[in-house]
């Protein structure tokens, strides 16, 4: 006889943040994912350029950071503070 369990699982939103060493709207991005308690996958353009050139690939931009929840570009520290002064960063947050 088998067990039917009913499990409902959350996905939580991949995050990606491309930086560089000496970033402070890096650092500041970093800041307030980790205030939001969001996990996050940095990954450092600096001494790699094949990194790098998938980063522009994907933003269009040059600039770090970079940052993506889950296939949705956000842009820089700018865009994403901008989210969170609507109120609507959390939102992009939560599991589903």
């Amino acid at each position: 006889m088998g067990v039917n369990i009913n499990k409902h699982y959350r996905i939580m939103p991949k995050i990606v943040i491309y930086t560089t060493n000496i970033c402070p709207y890096c650092t500041m991005a970093k800041r307030l994912l980790s205030k939001k308690e969001a996990a996050y996958t940095e990954i450092n353009v600096d001494s790699a350029p094949a990194l790098r050139e998938e980063m522009i690939r994907k933003s269009q931009r040059r600039t770090v950071p970079q940052i993506f929840i889950d296939d949705l570009h956000i842009g820089g520290f700018d865009e994403l503070y901008a989210l969170e002064q609507q109120h609507k960063l959390d939102a992009l947050l939560v599991a589903k």
